[in-house]
């Protein structure tokens, strides 16, 4: 009796992983047609990486580094608006993200940066500003320790550069690094359950700042839900608390202009752990904390954050006004709610 039991729960079991399964399969499909690639590819470092390349040949280079869940759509929809006409605006999936191909050499932050910067001498670019957002401003600094010879300037929103006292991320993350168990677990359950969550996620995300109506239309963040890109991406947050242990000591010897935009809203970093302690460490870099910003910076800072990449171009912007002025805009934001969205495992 107790065997027949037993089956027929393993057999609910099965026929259950098998349809989520095939809804995977399905949903991954559907997702790559609505978010197909739209720029060029190129073969560096044995990894195949996506990226546009538009604006002025003659304009300095801007290169933008996305983070975590996202790709490089997430990045120019800002930057177009702001940037567009006046710099050659270099985007690029990282490695395992969006259409870019995880490589043979790429499967940690620091590999990823010496990357990125032979992808920008492969493409012809000398030097560019680099602006990474996130979990990209850990390979934005990166290169700036291992690549200082292609930085003309380095700003960084929302890092996470830092330890923190957990040392941990979500538990999805570390269920899909486990050997076989988390290959089925990305094939059958992540998918299904996680496109549901992608929204509210986003809410939090953007909290207290309220998340633009096309966001998740145009963005592309569904991508990251088809399986190999979610495990890129799980690996990428399980080996990013090593990778600032190893690393954070090496910030001081940055010597490239730096500027650091951050908001005290941020449930997803601390600001105190990483933003603040990033501007202790590099000697000279400017530090804007941003009142009523949550951990999108790129978005609800447009402004400032183009001001920036333009001052370390050659092209000096009144930074704090620019910073006043936006953190008066945003005094009343209030979306989100923020209450819903607990500080993840980062920030603990």
């Amino acid at each position: 009796m107790v065997r027949m039991f037993l089956f027929g729960i393993a057999s609910i079991v099965a026929i259950g992983l098998v349809i989520c399964a095939s809804i995977t399969i399905v949903s991954s499909n559907r997702i790559e047609k609505r978010y197909p690639p739209i720029g060029n590819f190129i073969d560096v470092n044995g990894t195949r990486l996506h990226y546009v390349d538009e604006g002025p040949r003659e304009a300095p280079a801007v290169l933008l580094i996305h983070g975590a869940s996202s790709n490089l759509r997430d990045m120019l929809i800002p930057a177009r608006k702001t940037l567009g006409s006046k710099y050659r605006l270099i985007a690029v999936d990282r490695p395992g993200h969006g259409w870019s191909e995880r490589g043979l050499f790429s499967a940690t932050p620091d590999a990823q940066a010496r990357t990125l910067a032979d992808f920008l001498t492969a493409i012809q670019v000398d030097k560019a500003v680099v602006f990474g957002h996130s979990f990209g401003s850990v390979l934005a600094t990166a290169m700036a320790v291992e690549r200082p010879d292609k930085m003309l300037g380095l700003v960084v929103a929302a890092p996470a550069t830092h330890p923190w006292p957990s040392g941990k991320t979500n538990w999805y993350n570390h269920l899909a690094r486990v050997p076989v168990i988390g290959w089925i677990f990305t094939r059958t359950l992540a998918l299904p359950a996680g496109l549901g969550r992608i929204a509210p996620a986003t809410d939090c995300v953007f909290a207290p700042n309220q998340v633009p109506s096309t966001y998740l239309a145009n963005a592309g963040i569904e991508l990251v839900m088809v399986p190999d890109r979610f495990m890129n991406n799980s690996e990428d947050l399980t080996g990013l608390y090593p990778h600032t242990v190893r690393y954070n000591a090496r910030y001081q010897a940055i010597k490239t202009p730096t500027i650091i935009i951050t908001g005290d809203h941020d449930t997803v970093v601390s600001k105190e752990i990483h933003a603040e302690n990033l501007a202790l460490d590099i000697a000279g870099s400017r530090l804007f904390v941003v009142k009523n910003v949550g951990h999108k910076p790129d978005y609800a800072l447009a402004d400032l954050v183009a001001a920036s990449i333009e001052t370390l171009a050659g092209n000096p912007q009144d930074l704090d006004s620019i910073a006043a002025a936006a953190e008066k805009r945003l005094a009343a934001d209030r979306f989100g709610p923020v209450e819903r969205c607990p500080p993840v495992k980062i920030n603990e």
